[in-house]
């Protein structure tokens, strides 16, 4: 992969020209200093991308203020046209958004094409319809008096996105902040902000008035915390780790900004005797889906006893099938982990969770490059760092449980509360135990299906608040309730 620079302004990734300024106020926007974007796939420079400071995030939020009365007040079947237009310019640019983000975070070609950049479009699709047809509160009385509920548009917000699937996690915040009637200021991860340069093209392109979408590029500690702590801005919604969400909590606190905080996870895997057992090793191990970059990921395969050995056994045999290599090759199921500094973080975990007495069933070492090597670990305790801690990698840990009981308190006996996934064969056994899993997410004998419909969010330290559907504009939008006497009236028209 060669990447030439055509201009100190952009540069040319995957064959596609990308603007490496930011995107305020409908024009771009240089800085005076930069931070370079490197691919996962080889370590390979792909641009030196503009550096904001205080002062583009002052720019940002003031230009996302000064759109926001014109935005708010454009009706509802206005905004979701735009919207739509936007989900079209998207399907437009499918195969460019799909190999400029492979080389920005590694992640596989063939899901971005097929799964990932559809799914961006369908998310702005859906909150423009669930906008026109959706979202309403019947009118109630009480005492003859009438209640009317309206969702208000809240103002500027800023959404801060992570680095395992760039475009699609933002398009989750956008579409509904945009449909709900706010401007907004994105800012993505520093390794991985290329997709969100092409994002601002396509809504300059789709007719998104200057100011409603901002695009603004750098790292937390300079930009973000002037984003975050800003007096103008009347929502902010971030996914990444815990603790910068305490960071970002602390900022926001001085001005009571309302916050949605999607976090971290150790999501548990419980399989019992009775379930199919083809199918659960298949749950396990797509658990390596994005080098295991995936926050709702089940780490923590809890097997009845019974059964474990069996398990296992099929496990290890599904899991030397995975081909492990370069994510732009079609046949690849797991890429590159987005960055050497990452991989430091997921050795440590390993060699320290062996150091301690586990035991790598497969795996357990670096590959070449960022990858590493699929792993599985057996012999750990429940208390230990391996059990505890989000690795954020390939990483996955086995233990066993006698009955429902000692599942359910394994399952729920970490600080976390993001998903778990069940599978078993006994419908009554699954509603008892979903009953009792302390998550916001349960799948049984599936995974990771989404529809917006549902409400999204982490229980305990995986997060605050919920997202999709009517909740996101519970959180986009100032409720408010109004209350009509049934005399007073001089007109009666």
């Amino acid at each position: 992969m060669t990447d030439r620079k055509i201009d100190q302004h952009t540069v040319t990734v995957a064959g596609v020209t990308v603007d490496t300024r930011h995107y305020i106020g409908g024009e771009r926007v240089a800085s005076a200093d930069s931070f370079t974007d490197v691919s996962p796939i080889d370590g390979s420079v792909l641009g030196e991308i503009a550096r904001g400071t205080k002062a583009e995030a002052d720019a940002a939020v003031a230009a996302a203020k000064a759109a926001f009365p014109g935005w708010a007040a454009t009706p509802s079947a206005e905004r979701a046209r735009l919207l739509h237009a936007l989900a079209d310019g998207v399907d437009k640019r499918i195969e460019e958004l799909a190999l400029v983000e492979t080389t920005d975070n590694g992640a596989l070609l063939r899901s971005h094409r097929r799964g990932v950049m559809p799914r961006v479009a369908h998310n702005f699709r859906f909150f423009a319809d669930w906008l026109t047809d959706g979202l309403g509160h019947d009118d109630f009385e009480t005492r003859g008096h009438t209640n009317h509920v309206t969702w208000d548009p809240a103002g500027p917000c800023v959404l801060i996105t992570p680095w395992n699937a760039p475009l699609m996690l933002s398009s989750w915040k956008l579409a509904p902040a945009l449909a709900a009637g706010n401007t907004v200021v994105l800012k993505p991860a520093e390794w991985t902000p290329l997709t969100a340069s092409i994002f601002a093209d396509i809504a300059a392109e789709a007719g998104i008035p200057p100011g409603v979408i901002n695009v603004v590029q750098g790292y937390g500690s300079e930009i973000g915390d002037a984003l975050t702590s800003h007096p103008d801005v009347r929502r902010v919604s971030f996914t990444g780790s815990v603790p910068t969400a305490r960071h970002i909590a602390a900022q926001a606190a001085p001005n009571l900004t309302p916050l949605s905080l999607e976090l971290g996870g150790k999501s548990p895997l419980l399989v019992f005797a009775d379930a199919d057992l083809d199918l659960a090793v298949d749950l396990a191990v797509e658990q390596y889906d994005n080098a295991g970059q995936v926050c709702l990921a089940a780490t923590r395969i809890l097997v009845e006893e019974s059964i474990a050995d069996e398990f296992t056994r099929r496990f290890i045999g599904r899991a030397a099938q995975l081909k492990q290599g370069d994510p732009r090759d079609e046949a690849t199921d797991i890429g590159p982990n987005i960055h050497p500094r990452q991989l430091d973080k997921i050795d440590g975990f390993v060699r320290r969770a062996l150091a301690a007495g586990a035991r790598a069933v497969i795996g357990g070492e670096r590959g070449e490059g960022n990858h590493y090597a699929p792993t599985l670990l057996t012999d750990v305790a429940q208390d230990s760092e391996i059990v505890q801690e989000e690795v954020f990698g390939p990483v996955l840990t086995l233990q066993t449980f006698t009955d429902e009981d000692e599942a359910v308190r394994l399952a729920n006996d970490t600080r976390f509360g993001l998903a778990a996934t069940l599978a078993t064969g006994d419908r009554t056994r699954a509603d008892r135990v979903t009953a009792r899993l302390v998550a916001g997410t349960v799948w049984v004998n599936c995974f990771f299906v989404r529809d917006l419909q549902a409400p999204f969010g982490g229980s305990r330290q995986s997060g605050v608040g919920r997202e999709g559907g009517t909740w996101s504009f519970d959180f986009y939008c100032d409720l408010k309730n109004t209350v009509s006497a049934p005399k007073g009236w001089t007109n009666h028209g």
